[in-house]
């Protein structure tokens, strides 16, 4: 749906990756440069592991933080645990 004056721009936020914004979109970047995206809708960089920073390129999916793959290890070892029995 197109931004107009009537409706505004829908941003979604997702904890565990980028911002989604309706477009087209321009972001300006602490030093002054400009991206610009005339995508439906844009997918915004919050973890700055991008190598497409601004724009998100799911680097975020590659690496968990310390503490979730120590739960993940935990849920591995209570898995393997339980099919022993």
């Amino acid at each position: 749906m197109p931004n107009t004056p009537e409706r505004p721009r829908r941003i979604t936020v997702d904890p565990e990756g980028p911002l989604l914004v309706e477009g087209p979109v321009e972001v300006v970047a602490d030093d002054g440069s400009v991206s610009t995206s005339h995508r439906f809708v844009a997918a915004i960089c919050t973890c700055r592991r991008s190598r497409t920073y601004p724009w998100c390129d799911t680097s975020h999916r590659r690496r968990a933080k310390p503490d979730e793959r120590a739960d993940r290890a935990s849920a591995a070892d209570a898995a393997a645990d339980g099919a022993e029995r």
